[in-house]
């Protein structure tokens, strides 16, 4: 792959990790338990990290990084809100919309694994994609334990 090429991959996922960052503030404004908020900022904070350790990858390759996040994080954002006012701010309804959110996030961190990037990229890839893997499995199990409550 090129410059070019890398640089498209890994705007690409600034825009997946811009739309996490979102995301969770998102959810974390509309959550009603206070640990679930604490828990949805932080993973905000993790999400804006990883946005702008790629940034400053595509820097280096001379790319000029996304800032943004994507028109489809918007549209998906818009439908937490509006859940969110539907079901009254039920905390399962936002776990299953953030839950949805992070299946999109390793769907975009897996399809840029399958592409040829350079080893010192793909560990940092790889290491993110390990974050979104967490977060995941974290906001199913505790979407899980609120379906059961």
């Amino acid at each position: 792959m090129d410059n070019k090429d890398v640089t498209s991959v890994l705007n690409d996922l600034i825009e997946t990790s811009k739309d996490g960052e979102k995301g969770f503030q998102e959810c974390a404004e509309n959550i009603k338990t206070v640990q679930l908020k604490t828990l949805f900022n932080q993973r905000a904070q993790e999400c804006a990290m990883a946005a702008s350790d790629l940034q400053q990858l595509v820097r280096g390759l001379g790319g000029e990084p996304e800032t943004t996040s994507s028109f489809a994080g918007d549209l998906h954002r818009r439908w937490v809100d509006l859940k969110a006012m539907v079901t009254g701010k039920d905390d399962e309804a936002i776990l299953n919309e953030c839950e949805r959110g992070e299946d999109v996030a390793l769907k975009e961190y897996r399809e840029a694994l399958e592409k040829p990037l350079p080893a010192s990229i793909r560990m940092v890839v790889e290491k993110q994609l390990q974050g979104v893997q967490r977060n995941h499995d974290q906001i199913k199990s505790l979407r899980n334990l609120a379906r059961a409550s």
